[in-house]
């Protein structure tokens, strides 16, 4: 139980990096960012290595998130434009994009509605009875939910998410970035079974290390277990067909899987790209190149009711070579 809970701080922990690398990315110009300072107890100069790498995910996944919301309001009369869709974000951890429902443990829930009920340049996001909805590791606004919960107890995450409101019948787009792979194999194929039963019209996005067989893979992951992030759950998700068989098999009827080295050549927007390379000097070609492809977004959808027909990865510059879009039998 003990060790269970020192790995479970210590991946919790990987949050707190996570911030320090936007912050320094925002602080660049990479991205526009106004909330994440709030977040970051000390700032850090990233390389230019890791500022690229988190430019692209946030990039890529920012892309897959405002063509959903596309797809959604092409798709729906004018007057059903209110309320047509939500967002589901688990380990969400202090990501400041403001989802419309984030699930994380409760320790980092309580440090989240702390910061956010300490700065009005926040809470003022929510509306204007917010902050009398803020609650010591809960926020429950019609803007932003967010509640304590263990995804390794799915029914535990429904029965929180139902309490808030959380409407399983709208089109919702689900985010795990490095989260399902910090899990063990079965508790994560669990947590992609249930949502694949709870949501019928659903995106189900995923942000993971892949190809862990590999000298730089076994060095990956020796580094995070040194840390005591062990990746418990990369062995049953190696490569891109694994993963698109973990949703296929699981309840999901389509599944596509790309590396971020094939993302960030086809598709991200050139012009964001092309400023993003004139910020700082960068000569780690090689060592880019091995990261790009050791990451991978997954993309899974459930579409009964047809409005994510066209949803999907869409190519930004040629490729060379387009791989099919598998779907379930």
């Amino acid at each position: 139980m003990a060790g269970s809970q020192s790995r479970d701080i210590s991946v919790q922990g990987t949050n707190d990096d996570a911030q320090i690398s936007k912050l320094s990315c925002a602080n660049l110009g990479y991205f526009k960012d106004d909330f994440i300072k709030y977040f970051v107890r000390r700032s850090s100069k990233r390389s230019p290595l890791i500022n690229r790498g988190y430019f692209a995910r946030l990039l890529a996944l920012r892309q897959l998130l405002q063509q959903f919301f596309d797809v959604i309001s092409q798709s729906t009369a004018p007057h059903e434009q209110q309320s047509v869709a939500q967002v589901l974000s688990l380990g969400a951890g202090f990501d400041t994009t403001f989802f419309n429902v984030e699930v994380d443990f409760k320790e980092v829930t309580q440090k989240k509605a702390a910061i956010i009920a300490g700065n009005a340049a926040l809470h003022e996001q929510l509306g204007p009875d917010a902050k009398e909805k803020i609650h010591p590791g809960t926020i429950q606004t019609d803007a932003l939910s967010v509640l304590p919960a263990d995804l390794r107890d799915v029914k535990g995450v429904e029965a929180a998410l139902l309490a808030a409101g959380f409407n399983p019948q709208l089109p919702t787009y689900v985010l795990a970035e490095c989260v399902l792979v910090y899990m063990e194999a079965e508790e994560s194929s669990a947590v992609v079974r249930w949502l694949g039963s709870f949501l019928s019209t659903a995106a189900c996005v995923v942000y993971e290390q892949i190809k862990p067989g590999d000298a730089f893979g076994r060095q990956m992951l020796m580094n995070l277990e040194s840390r005591g992030c062990p990746l418990r759950g990369l062995q049953a998700t190696p490569d891109l067909k694994a993963h698109q068989d973990r949703f296929l098999n699981n309840g999901w009827q389509r599944a596509d899987a790309k590396d971020m080295t094939t993302i960030y050549r086809a598709y991200l927007d050139p012009a964001e790209k092309r400023r993003a390379e004139r910020l700082e000097i960068f000569d780690e070609f090689e060592e880019w190149h091995m990261i790009q492809d050791h990451y991978c977004i997954v993309l899974a959808l459930n579409d009964a009711s047809g409005v994510l027909q066209d949803f999907g990865f869409k190519q930004k510059a040629p490729p060379a070579g387009r791989v099919p879009f598998p779907r379930a039998d």
